[in-house]
């Protein structure tokens, strides 16, 4: 079918794309440059190894330095263990099983580890997740059989507009005084027998919130279990964490990002390991390493008996490894069937251990920033699905196009969107910003439509009467920077650390002794975040400061919120070009992360043309909050 035909094919797109810039960096890159990109560990010392599930090898590996740096390593990516003796040969690949800051295990497919990782120091590289890509493709393929099948395809193809979704009366009200009307409404409609609920939530409108309270009531009325994904790690950690709060029995699977142990004890590893059988499987382990320490004794240099001898005791080794596995296979069930919820990344959903599960009801959060291969793996296996999220704030991850307007930036949240306006819910009560950072937004993107709270609409820092600033660089020659296609701008930077440096010791003045404003700064362009992160870091006043300064780009910034937050647009030229600025949703994110004040820095000669920034200027203008470079230079 053409649908899927077509998302197969943007699929393949961005399959090569990825695998090649992956491979470019892997192969062409020094073993430094991979250090700093965060696609290497190395050195790296093996702390433990034992036999797991199915005769995989797992070992655990720890960093032996350079600890606090981040990395890209998620669990079930594929991943390479090398020796720096001769890293093109001493190789042996594997799958990550866990993974933290500073410590991973992974399953390797062998019995016992090479000889070669007693030579050198040993590292671990990131590997191109095929996987993924795997799962995502298989789904679309099986969609495409699927919906032209009379009973099986009948979701399906409603969900992709070829026949209509039955709206059903609403069957009970849902109300909680502690939540608004459109929140209790929301809830309302995803207690529905109709098959699609969608929730629009734009920022500070308590989404998250909404869906734990919708996730409670649904588990309550409809005791039947409820699969809960999102695109990444860090949001199902949130909603995992949240659900558990209110006393929801959720499972996590995959390996959490926020390694907390609270969140650990969580995990279905974790889950499994307190199982009462487990105690068991802890026995016959210890049996099973008797059998392979003796194995392991036996010299390379040994006659045709001592050869039988050790393969007799590997072999019993691996008899009782099966038996392992199968209490494990229970245990795993057996926890899996007495969870309320389970929580997963939507590739995740498809994890050998529940891959086929069915459900009752799927919830997609965060589903505008979701590719939309990746929801077909959760929407095959629920009967009714709740998608989450707001099409107006970040895209999706779309590496081999430039061009946000078609293609895979175009979620399946956006089309069903347009295609099922009578399923969406909105929420319209902000709980996060002044009501005048909010108001240019809201006017702009959401038809005027969301309210202040009134816990927040009036809320300033020190009682100040300009909660939102836009100040001018134009004619201050604050040209931008293009050096290799990475942009910044070293005199706006300065300016904004100057700024930056007067508003603390204003705050600090004030304050006497009492909580200190937290502030952001934040800019679309990653190396002006690098270089504001330098100076904004050498700077011993800042570092000092007590309300304490994170630097971040929007796209790393999203989902948080500071008191002050400061964005420097940087692009500066007499072109009018203005890049992907003018995705006005990445600005949408930047401007919402303000609670109390928000200050815009940029060159109103060179953003003015377009209209979302015109508009902006003209807004603070009439709020007379247009300042121009030129009175502080001055």
């Amino acid at each position: 079918m053409k649908y899927f035909d077509d998302l197969l094919a943007l699929l393949k797109q961005e399959q090569d794309y990825d695998r090649k810039l992956h491979e470019e960096l892997l192969f062409k890159s020094n073993l430094n440059m991979r250090k700093e990109q965060g696609m290497t560990w190395f050195p790296i010392a093996i702390t433990q190894s034992e036999m797991g599930r199915g005769d995989y090898l797992s070992i655990t590996v720890n960093k032996t330095n350079n600890v606090a740096e981040g990395h890209r390593f998620r669990f079930g990516m594929p991943v390479s263990l090398f020796s720096n003796h001769d890293p093109e040969e001493d190789r042996i690949n594997g799958v990550i099983s866990f993974v933290s800051r500073d410590t991973m295990r992974i399953s390797l497919r062998v019995d016992e580890l090479p000889d070669w990782s007693r030579r050198g120091k040993l590292g671990v590289d990131l590997l191109f997740d095929e996987n993924s890509y795997r799962e995502m493709e298989q789904v679309l393929h099986l969609a495409k059989d699927l919906v032209n099948d009379e009973k099986e395809g009948g979701f399906i193809r409603q969900l992709i507009g070829k026949e209509d979704i039955y709206v059903h009366p609403a069957s009970q009200v849902y109300h909680n005084v502690a939540l608004n009307e459109s929140q209790n409404q929301a809830i309302t409609n995803m207690l529905s027998q109709d098959r699609l609920t969608i929730l629009h939530g734009p920022p500070g409108t308590g989404k998250t919130t909404t869906l734990i309270h919708g996730v409670k009531a649904l588990v309550k009325e409809r005791k039947k279990q409820i699969l809960v994904v999102a695109p990444s790690n860090t949001a199902i950690d949130l909603l995992t964490e949240r659900l558990d709060a209110i006393g929801v029995h959720v499972v996590r699977m995959g390996n959490p990002v926020r390694v907390s142990d609270h969140l650990l004890n969580l995990t279905l590893d974790a889950k499994m390991n307190n199982h009462t059988a487990n105690k068991e499987v802890k026995n016959l382990d210890k049996q099973a390493r008797a059998y392979q320490d003796m194995a392991h004794k036996y010299k390379r240099s040994f006659g045709r008996a001592e050869r039988e001898q050790r393969k007799a005791l590997f072999d019993e080794a691996k008899k009782i490894r099966k038996e392992i596995d199968k209490i494990q296979d229970y245990v795993m069930e057996d926890v899996l069937d007495k969870a309320e919820v389970i929580t997963a990344t939507l590739v995740g959903s498809n994890h050998f251990s529940i891959r086929n599960r069915k459900y009752e009801i799927v919830i997609i959060d965060e589903a505008a920033q979701a590719l939309e291969p990746a929801c077909w793996l959760p929407i095959l296996k629920g009967e009714k699905v709740i998608l989450a999220g707001d099409h107006l704030q970040l895209p999706p991850t779309v590496k081999s196009s430039k061009d946000s307007s078609k293609g895979l930036y175009v979620t399946l949240f956006e089309k069903l969107l347009v295609v099922y306006p009578q399923f969406v819910s909105v929420l319209n009560v902000q709980y996060r910003m002044n009501k005048f950072i909010m108001q240019y937004p809201s006017h702009s993107l959401y038809n005027d439509g969301l309210i202040a709270s009134e816990k927040v609409a009036q809320w300033t820092i020190n009682n100040d009467t300009k909660p939102i600033l836009f100040i001018d660089t134009a004619g201050a020659g604050y040209d931008e920077n293009i050096e290799d296609d990475a942009i910044s701008n070293v005199e706006e930077a300065h300016f904004l650390l100057n700024h930056l440096q007067e508003s603390i010791q204003s705050f600090e003045q004030i304050s006497n002794g009492g909580i200190l404003p937290s502030i952001g700064v934040i800019t679309p362009y990653r190396k002006q975040s690098i270089l504001l992160k330098e100076l904004i870091g050498a700077d011993e006043m800042i570092a000092n400061y007590g309300g304490k300064v994170q630097v971040h780009t929007i796209d790393s910034f999203q989902g948080q919120e500071k008191d002050l937050i400061y964005i420097s647009l940087v692009r500066s030229n007499s072109q009018q070009n203005i890049g992907f600025l003018a995705d006005i949703r990445r600005m949408n994110v930047a401007m919402t992360r303000a609670r109390k004040k928000l200050i815009v820095i940029g060159d109103s000669s060179t953003i003015g043309q377009h209209p979302f920034y015109k508009g902006f200027i003209d807004y603070v203008s009439d709020l007379d909050t247009y300042h121009s470079v030129w009175e502080w230079n001055d």
